[in-house]
């Protein structure tokens, strides 16, 4: 080999040397910086992206890429699943899609929330913001991501019905009661609302929310159970409550 072969095979591996040193570079320290979140309701956009980013390695953009194409994304309580969306090499958008959560019961010292379907998608000691505890099911065993053993299933299709209304009316609610009649009641604070059965309901919450509006400040038990539609001024008895102030 010539003099001039020589030359051209060093060159060659000299740009082959400097490539895969630029590659390593940028496998090495190319990261993201600029997170985004979007979808996210029952966490921040910091808890999201500790979740996901949770190691210096992670924040990679070539590892982060890689794991998100060809491993299993992390578990994060209450949410179904989440995208990792690059829109540059620094920064990325998550998108979280979060578990249909309507209700939960104590079960064992621990809070098992379940969905519209009445599937079991989390068992914590966290209480979650927003979502009330449900009083008066009977169930048996309870497994993760398996529906409530309770009784009647149809006692779900009740109840997401009656979140349902109570969110388009913007009221929160800390506690929702099933008696064995088919009655209902919830707990708002220090107010018990009777609810009766599941007649009518979306009259009879879109009554709670103008009193609660008017007095937001009640300290007893309402009685909405004997709410007709047909009645154009309705008068409710309220029972005030004489253990509290």
């Amino acid at each position: 080999m010539g003099k001039h072969g020589r030359v051209k095979r060093w060159l060659t591996l000299a740009v082959s040397l400097a490539a895969a040193v630029l590659l390593l570079m940028f496998v090495f320290f190319v990261r993201i910086s600029e997170v985004e979140v979007s979808g996210n309701v029952r966490y921040t956009r910091e808890q999201v992206e500790e979740a996901v980013f949770d190691t210096n390695l992670s924040r990679n953009t070539v590892i982060c890429y890689l794991r998100d194409r060809f491993r299993p994304h992390k578990t994060i309580p209450f949410v179904e699943d989440y995208k990792i969306v690059f829109r540059s090499l620094n920064r990325a958008e998550i998108i979280v899609y979060e578990k249909s959560v309507v209700g939960y019961v104590s079960y064992m010292n621990s809070m098992i929330y379940f969905d519209k379907d009445g599937v079991v998608v989390e068992s914590t000691s966290e209480r979650l913001p927003g979502i009330p505890m449900i009083n008066g099911l009977e169930f048996g065993h309870i497994v993760l991501h398996r529906p409530l053993p309770v009784e009647d299933p149809r006692i779900f299709s009740e109840l997401l019905n009656l979140t349902q209304i109570l969110e388009i009316n913007e009221i929160i609610v800390d506690q929702i009661e099933f008696a064995r009649s088919g009655r209902m009641r919830c707990c708002i604070g220090t107010l018990l609302v009777e609810l009766g059965d599941n007649t009518q309901m979306n009259g009879k919450i879109g009554e709670l929310r103008s009193i609660l509006k008017e007095y937001p400040d009640l300290n007893g038990t309402l009685y909405l159970d004997t709410y007709d539609e047909a009645n154009l001024s309705p008068m409710f008895r309220f029972e005030k409550n004489q253990n509290r102030d």
